[in-house]
């Protein structure tokens, strides 16, 4: 089986995440350049569309974050562009070969941490890694050298002799981030990577995505953790019930909006009635879900008194004031229903 040297295991590094020297995936990016274009892709099941119509770009030296629920069609996408699940219509682009017609030459280029591990749990990390490496057609002095560097760079060196089934979730999360990087792809395909996981370990896998992305990879991102996209993600893809609602940056979505903050009224009373509040100005949207009223406002210290005199009947109904998030902005998006 396969087994980590000895130096590697004499002299660990855990917090250094590996040398920043090393050149962890492919040559000859070019920050900027487009390498994955997705083009009207869709997949139906029957009379259900699971995606319908997406189109976005990947480009090098970025991290594209693509953000939904559960159910949003994320993993389904995901599944296409790895060649898992051919399209129903549509088709993508890795650096010019399509995922239609080209689906074995896409699948080597590209390198996939799946929701769900791709992990052998009775092997070691070091023994999974080779595993994967030989599928690959490394071998020898080539596929040993990668997987030590692999190890250090997730800050695994000193556990990649112990079988996978005694780490921790966040240690299976890096382990299958590893795996994901041992052939060197040209786009990296990340879906939920920092799902069940600790704060601390998240914290880890977000270190070694911006690493990456530094290195010039492109890095296609799902999550439906919106505070992690705020602080991750280059550019930002909102997918809901498998279409488009919005792509650009962060800046430039929440720039396009009319509004600048969410007066959130928890415990309104249903029998309330909401045309007063809607009557007043600076009021750009009203939504209201279960007991929950949210008010899409340009200014909020503007509101405050009027609203007090509304809702002063109601003494069980708090109020909280927000600004704008990728969180309020995705519930604007879907009419302010989080679905799952």
């Amino acid at each position: 089986m396969f087994a980590q040297s000895s130096s590697a295991q004499r002299n660990p590094k855990p917090d250094s995440y590996g040398d920043r020297n090393l050149t962890l995936v492919g040559a000859n990016r070019e920050p900027g350049k487009v390498a994955l274009h997705v083009d009207a892709l869709s997949k139906s099941y029957g009379d259900k569309d699971a995606v319908s119509g997406v189109s976005f770009d990947v480009r090098h030296g970025e991290i594209f974050g693509l953000l939904g629920v559960n159910g949003a069609g994320k993993t389904t996408l995901i599944s296409m562009l790895a060649t898992e699940r051919p399209p129903s219509g549509g088709d993508a682009l890795l650096l010019g070969h399509s995922i239609r017609h080209e689906p074995r030459t896409v699948r080597r280029m590209i390198g996939v941490a799946p929701q769900d591990f791709a992990l052998y749990p009775t092997l070691t990390g070091a023994e999974n890694l080779g595993f994967f490496g030989r599928i690959y057609d490394m071998r020898g002095a080539e596929l040993s050298s990668r997987v030590e560097q692999l190890l250090d760079f997730v800050g695994l060196q000193d556990r990649g002799n112990d079988r996978v089934a005694t780490y921790s979730g966040g240690m299976k999360r890096r382990l299958n981030l590893a795996v994901a990087l041992v052939h060197r792809p040209k786009l990296i395909l990340l879906d939920e990577p920092t799902a069940g996981v600790d704060p601390q370990s998240r914290e880890d896998i977000l270190k070694l995505v911006r690493r990456l992305r530094d290195d010039g990879n492109a890095i296609l991102y799902t999550t439906h953790y919106m505070e992690e996209a705020e602080g991750l993600c280059d550019r930002l893809c909102f997918l809901d019930q498998g279409k488009v609602l919005a792509v650009g940056t962060q800046d430039a979505l929440l720039r396009n909006l009319e509004f600048s903050e969410v007066i959130e009224l928890k415990g309104l009373s249903p029998r309330v009635d909401l045309a007063p509040l809607r009557a007043l100005g600076g009021i750009c949207h009203v939504e209201r879900h279960d007991g929950l009223v949210r008010l899409f406002v340009r200014r909020a210290a503007d509101l405050l008194g009027p609203l007090q005199r509304i809702i002063s009947r109601d003494k069980s109904v708090r109020l909280r004031i927000a600004p704008i998030s990728l969180e309020s902005l995705f519930l604007h998006l879907t009419g302010g229903e989080a679905r799952e």
